[in-house]
């Protein structure tokens, strides 16, 4: 799909701008109490919704998190092992964020949205595997 291709090409860009400039402890330390609050204000803002929109939301707040984290270990020290975590977290969130999203179908659509997702993942699996290979 576009979106996981999309997703892994801005993964790289942000991983070539990262590995340019490693951050300072402090840094680190201001960076990651930033993440927590924000994860913290993104769920709240989920506890407005009700149903399965409360739920997208959520799984949508825990991913960019986990993204954002992710994304902060490599700008604290850049590797290759902590650029393949950027790439699986954003790969993950999608995954988790799509398969929530299925819940409002039913029936075949459900199923078709599902496979969909899991297809996407398993793309997304494989081109972090052939982008690790390369280096």
């Amino acid at each position: 799909m576009k979106k996981t291709a999309l997703m892994i090409a801005l993964a790289t860009g942000c991983l070539i701008g990262a590995q340019a400039s490693a951050m300072t402890n402090d840094e680190y330390k201001a960076e990651k109490t930033k993440i927590e609050a924000q994860y913290k204000s993104d769920k709240a803002q989920c506890d407005t919704l009700k149903d399965n929109a409360k739920d997208v939301c959520e799984k949508e707040a825990k991913g960019k998190e986990n993204v954002a984290k992710a994304e902060l270990e490599q700008s604290y020290k850049p590797s290759n092992s902590h650029a393949k975590k950027v790439a699986e977290a954003k790969a993950t969130a999608a995954y988790d964020v799509a398969k929530e999203k299925c819940d409002d179908m039913s029936g075949d659509a459900k199923n078709a949205c599902q496979s969909q997702a899991k297809a996407d993942h398993e793309k997304a699996k494989a081109d972090i595997k052939a982008m690790v290979a390369k280096k």
